[in-house]
């Protein structure tokens, strides 16, 4: 069955096959399910832990990372996940700890809530190079949109200047030397707005999750630092107050590209570890593809091809997803007019106007999420409305990433 709904700017196409959505029904039994995720990729120079906590090919030596996430549904139970996946050197954890946040951000934990974490019942755990870990089921009850906080210590460190993190945190952690992993607060600590080595929070619940896999506009450049207010913490929740049990898993990272390794790999590159690796997803929505534009030379031939590379590439994303029985939804590209990807010749949107098109119109994705429609300016289509964009023409502020997160039809995610 097909169907076509306006709600609102935004327009849902809505293609679900019957064994997809029996599928997706069926996950909400009992089970470990994600409830917060950031994409692992390789640490810019620039975004390493600041000194003395980076020392040549030394990360971390004797210091402790305390890091603070908000997740999205709540469990009974919870297990962590660390990345190694970009790291030059296996990363050494010594010791870890999880306990409720006072606020956002914030160094200080609630007394009391200080929990250890172990790995196969040991306190340290080694992460081979390339390699991911998983910590031990610890009874830890979450409420939805709680905040959490994550501390680590690394006694050696990584040796390496090559570690795993995710830049586009747009969350304060905080780092000290010693090991700090049980105390309430970290007064004198030195903060960074990076996430290092957490890549993942698992729950046990009756959920299902929504990846979304994105670049910056779904990491949320132009959002408010320790405000948790890009559009997917929004769309979370729209979905919590509808009573929804759905988690919203943001796989985004700014520069990145769908068809080539930028910042961060390929999202062809990534679909396994970002998507099919996941724990209790139930659906996708694809969110990329305006890097590809912009970085590709703006004359009519390269604009040309990289639309038509891009077609392609939904089509093996798609594909991918659908052979695991993943619903698909589809989101139109946002105008970038006045932005440094604009051309004078008009090639890039072009190519955007061809791309979006064949969203729209191909019937391929289960669901089209019309977000060019809730965010463009009606009297220059070509360029954001003013009272959403950030300033460079590109990115949204906080008003236009609500925009979209109430441009999505929280009826897509039926349990």
């Amino acid at each position: 069955m097909r169907r076509r709904s306006l709600l609102g700017a935004a327009v849902a196409t809505v293609a679900m096959s019957g064994t997809r959505t029996a599928v997706a029904d069926s996950r909400t039994r009992s089970r470990r399910v994600n409830t917060w995720v950031s994409m692992p990729q390789l640490c810019e120079p620039a975004n390493m832990p600041p000194p003395p906590f980076t020392q040549d090919n030394l990360v971390l030596a004797d210091a402790t990372l305390r890091q603070t996430v908000r997740v999205t549904i709540g469990g009974r139970r919870m297990r962590l996940r660390f990345s190694n996946a970009f790291g030059g050197a296996n990363l050494p954890i010594t010791a870890v700890t999880v306990a409720l946040a006072t606020k956002p951000g914030s160094g200080a934990v609630e007394p009391g809530t200080t929990r250890r974490v172990t790995f196969n019942r040991r306190s340290s755990v080694d992460i081979p190079v390339g390699a991911l870990a998983v910590s031990d089921p610890l009874d830890f009850a979450l409420k939805p949109g709680t905040n959490v906080t994550v501390s680590v210590y690394l006694a050696d460190g990584q040796a390496s200047s090559s570690i795993t993190a995710h830049p586009g945190s747009r969350t304060t952690s905080h780092l000290l030397a010693g090991n700090h992993v049980e105390a309430d607060d970290l007064p004198g600590a030195t903060t960074t707005d990076h996430w290092y080595f957490l890549s993942g929070i698992e729950v046990v619940a009756e959920a299902s999750g929504v990846v979304v896999i994105g670049d910056s506009l779904t990491d949320g450049r132009g959002s408010t630092t320790n405000g948790n207010d890009r559009w997917p913490d929004r769309l979370f929740d729209r979905l919590q107050a509808e009573r929804r049990p759905v988690a919203v898993l943001n796989q985004a990272a700014g520069g990145n590209r769908v068809l080539h390794d930028g910042l961060g790999p390929s999202v062809l590159a990534r679909l396994d570890r970002d998507l099919l690796a996941q724990s209790g997803v139930a659906w996708l929505l694809l969110f990329e593809g305006i890097n590809d534009i912009g970085t590709a030379a703006p004359d009519e031939s390269s604009q040309k091809k990289v639309a038509e590379d891009l077609l392609a590439g939904y089509e093996q994303i798609i594909d991918r997803a659908h052979a695991h029985d993943l619903p698909v939804f589809g989101a139109t590209l946002l105008p970038f007019g006045g932005s440094f990807y604009d051309d004078p010749g008009g090639f890039r949107e072009a190519a955007r106007q061809t791309v979006n098109r064949w969203i729209r119109t191909s019937r391929r994705f289960d669901a089209v999420i019309d977000f060019d429609a809730a965010v463009r300016d009606p009297a220059a289509p070509r360029q954001l409305l003013p009272a959403v964009d950030v300033g460079d023409h590109l990115h949204l502020n906080p008003a236009g990433y609500r925009a979209l997160a109430e441009a999505v039809p929280t009826r897509l995610f039926r349990q």
